[in-house]
């Protein structure tokens, strides 16, 4: 299919974790709605998703899950929150809850929660789909559907956007090859939480978890990421945009600075 008829396809934002390192702010709430120049921090990535054509995403939730949910139905054509409407889009984006916290009482890890969401995302993306940790900040990504078009044509596993690194993470997590791949050895950039990503990632061979991951079986995405890296299953690219973790009550406050 020509990249310009690629229908985007369906993202998750992960928004499950308990934020730990952002307390006493994530004590009353979660992580991803904490405000960023004026919005909570996760519509920046509703907002920019709804641009770029995606009309499905799914958000995993955890910890004070209730908040999202009323953040979700806000965001509905007429409630009182609504992600503005781009020009010329000609629908919203279904907004669909992975309710962890509510099927299971805990989180279930980064791979564990994306295995959990795999049939709702597989409703509108069968294939590949995006995937952004909604504890960062990154206002300019663009979520193009022509990248995840070349990614569909390319039959790896993953497609991540690394960012050179940030003071608090100086020895990065990947490299770059020269032809694109990513690697353990070399110099490393960040992960920035934003990649593509093939379905069968999240399967058997790759991942041990059961389909729709029905036993709540937690599980990190880091060693899937290397395993499929070995095998030379994931590629990558440097992201250079404005990016920030928001990690820290110190990090946030310089972004509102």
């Amino acid at each position: 299919m020509p990249e310009a008829a690629w229908q985007a396809p369906a993202a998750i934002i992960l928004a499950a974790g308990r934020g730990e390192r952002m307390r006493p702010l994530t004590d009353a709430c979660p992580k991803p709605l904490l405000p960023v120049r004026g919005q909570p921090l996760m519509q920046w990535h509703a907002r920019a998703l709804a641009a770029a054509g995606v009309r499905r995403i799914v958000i995993n939730t955890g910890w004070l899950g209730g908040q999202i949910r009323q953040w979700a139905r806000a965001q509905a054509p007429g409630g009182a929150g609504g992600i503005q409407r781009p020009p010329g889009l000609p629908a919203w984006p279904e907004l669909i809850l992975s309710e962890e916290e509510r099927d299971f009482g805990y989180t279930l890890e980064t791979a564990g929660g994306i295995a959990r969401a795999l049939p709702r995302l597989a409703a509108s993306s069968p294939d590949v789909f995006w995937a952004v940790a909604g504890d960062i900040h990154a206002p300019q990504f663009p979520f193009a559907a022509q990248d995840a078009a070349r990614f569909a044509a390319s039959g790896l596993l993953a497609h991540l956007w690394l960012v050179p690194n940030p003071p608090h993470h100086p020895a990065g997590d990947f490299a770059l090859a020269p032809g694109g791949l990513l690697q353990a050895e070399g110099a490393r950039h960040t992960f920035s939480a934003i990649a593509l990503y093939r379905r069968a990632l999240f399967e058997p061979p790759w991942c041990s978890i059961a389909p729709g991951n029905p036993q709540g079986q937690p599980a990190p995405l880091a060693p899937l990421l290397r395993r499929a890296i070995a095998a030379g299953q994931v590629s990558g690219q440097l992201y250079t945009g404005e990016w920030a973790d928001v990690g820290t009550p110190q990090r946030l406050a310089a972004l509102n600075a």
